[in-house]
């Protein structure tokens, strides 16, 4: 039977629609651990698509680890491929709801991640999260923007905790998000625009102190006004694409 995939969320591109498909029906247990999945042919012939959007579509699976593939024979559904990684897609980042959701796990995480760091950084984490702030108010001040300084200030603090794990989640969840949400600054102008960001950076400077003084409530409760900041902003902001700082 013939399943045209524009049945489903018309605004994915076709390869994702099938990933979705192929995921779905391999969590399921519908494919289970070793088996081969349907031959390209199969899949064109069920979803209604090009042999392009099938090989697109079976490497992404290979990327997340779901399946193998082996030359000549296929693609095989991997031992536990069922327990998907966790993943966000770049693409449902042009959202403001999905952003801010993820801005969410991000306020949560750092938080925590800020609590450890004023108890276990040392000189050397310190020193690193001040060359990054002092990088961030110079551009400030010459009309830059700082996005990768803002990102290594907060990777400064993951690094921290002296736990690699905050260290990955925050690099994945900064990566993604920081670059998208910085405000595209039409509307601000000249000391407007400094003072906006001045603000933003005052807010970094009072997560530094209280890490510096090893005040572990104090670093977290400024990360969490600095990010819930962000999300309040974000949420003002409307069209994602022109919206405020998350970093």
């Amino acid at each position: 039977m013939r399943m045209v995939m524009t049945a489903r969320r018309r605004r994915d591109p076709l390869a994702k629609q099938l990933v979705d498909a192929l995921a779905e029906r391999i969590s399921s247990g519908q494919f289970k651990s070793g088996d081969r999945l349907p031959s390209e042919q199969d899949l064109i012939d069920e979803f209604g698509v090009s042999r392009t959007v099938v090989r697109e579509a079976i490497a992404n699976l290979k990327a997340v680890g779901m399946v193998s593939t082996r030359q000549g024979l296929g693609a095989f559904v991997l031992r536990d491929a069922a327990i998907l990684p966790f993943r966000i897609e770049e693409s449902t980042l042009e959202a403001v709801n999905e952003a801010i959701s993820v801005l969410e796990v991000r306020i949560s995480l750092e938080s925590e991640a800020a609590y450890l760091a004023a108890i276990r950084r040392d000189d050397a984490q310190l020193a690193r999260m001040r060359e990054a702030l002092d990088t961030m108010t110079a551009a400030v001040e010459a009309g830059e923007d700082a996005i990768d300084a803002d990102l290594a200030f907060h990777s400064a603090i993951a690094a921290a905790t002296g736990n690699k794990h905050f260290l990955a989640l925050f690099s994945y969840l900064g990566s993604l998000l920081i670059p998208r949400a910085r405000v595209r600054y039409g509307h601000l102008e000249g000391d407007s625009r400094r003072q906006y960001l001045r603000r933003i950076n005052d807010e970094h400077q009072t997560i530094y102190s209280a890490i510096e003084r090893q005040d572990p409530e104090g670093a977290r409760a400024a990360i969490r006004l600095h990010l819930n900041g962000s999300r309040d902003r974000l949420r003002a902001g409307g069209d994602f694409k022109a919206t405020a700082a998350t970093g």
